[in-house]
């Protein structure tokens, strides 16, 4: 078993699709979600209205060669995996089918399994992210003010620079929204320009080492 602090050969599993490594990550959170949940209900039409914008910022963000790293809740089974995950919210008529449909992972993405709130905790996400050299991350999905927020807290804490897209969550009202974003603009030093705005090649240009002209 290798060590996750060192970098191993490209996967050729991948034929080359997903960076080896990039200065900078999308996380989608909680996005494959069957919503079968007590307020699940209030959350189905936030959730739906941000669906289109980060499919559409995935898109963008795999043409600029940046990586797309879905983070979801694992819902207390131990023992799932992720193609169990999508098949339940797809075929078997839960709330959530919507969701999934608009933005299933693609074969190239990355996916990490979470027990909690947090996309750092007890998951393999931090190993990940050192594989990738990522040094700033834009966090997208659900809900604003939970895993959005506690995954927000844990990238400030390891010194990531922080995106968090307005258009890209959301939560039950849009006054948890409002107040989680607040927050992670005053403490966090999050930007929170919306994804329609990003400069998502400058981003990556920020972050990379400048090598132009030196010998």
């Amino acid at each position: 078993m290798k060590p996750a602090n060192i970098k191993t050969e490209k996967n050729e599993d991948l034929h080359g699709n997903a960076p080896d490594s990039s200065p900078v990550a999308l996380l989608i959170i909680d996005m494959l979600n069957d919503l079968e949940f007590p307020g699940g209900d209030a959350l189905l039409e936030p959730a739906m209205r941000i669906a289109e914008t980060i499919a559409a910022l995935k898109k963008r963000a795999k043409t600029a060669g940046i990586p797309v790293v879905y983070v979801n809740d694992n819902f207390g089974k131990w023992r799932s995996e992720v193609r169990d995950l999508i098949d339940h919210c797809l075929h078997d008529g839960v709330r959530g089918q919507r969701l999934v449909e608009q933005l299933k992972p693609d074969p190239d993405d990355y996916v990490v399994l979470k027990p909690k709130n947090s996309a750092f905790y007890a998951t393999t996400l931090d190993a990940l992210l050192t594989y990738l050299q990522a040094k700033r991350v834009i966090l997208t999905g659900i809900s604003t003010d939970s895993c959005v927020l506690f995954t927000a807290n844990d990238a400030y804490m390891r010194d990531f620079s922080l995106h968090i897209p307005e258009d890209s969550v959301a939560s039950v009202s849009e006054e948890h929204t409002a107040s989680a974003l607040d927050y992670m603009r005053r403490i966090l030093q999050a930007d929170t320009t919306p994804s329609v705005r990003l400069d998502l090649k400058a981003l990556k240009a920020e972050q990379e080492p400048e090598t132009a002209g030196k010998a």
